[in-house]
């Protein structure tokens, strides 16, 4: 029993992934087509977004760090710098986001 379950499960995963990078394909063919793309434009975008990335990385480590070096020194004050982390967290996450959307504008025109 518990073994169909997964195997059903694992099917349904399969399935959608499938027909959604199908649909994805095919979209993508029809776009393809219409557009002529500057190959210096894909490379400035792969580089802004790498650089975009390296940033964002070591910005999350470093507030990682500083967070867990203060609950190491005060562990009471664990619920005090946790949520600030977090929030910093996706506030740096959504800069190199901010980074990949305008790197793909970029691309399109």
């Amino acid at each position: 029993m518990d073994l169909t379950m997964n195997f059903r499960k694992t099917l349904l995963i399969l399935g959608t992934v499938f027909m959604s990078f199908g649909a994805t394909a095919a979209f993508a063919e029809e776009a393809a087509s219409a557009v002529a793309v500057d190959p210096y434009a894909s490379l400035a975008s792969a580089l802004a977004i790498s650089i975009a990335v390296l940033g964002g990385a070591f910005g999350q480590a470093k507030t990682a760090a500083a967070a867990l070096e203060a609950i190491g020194r005060n562990p009471s004050a664990q619920n005090k710098v946790f949520v600030p982390m977090i929030i910093g967290l996706a506030l740096i996450e959504s800069l190199v986001l901010y980074a990949f959307v305008i790197a793909l504008v970029k691309i399109k025109g």
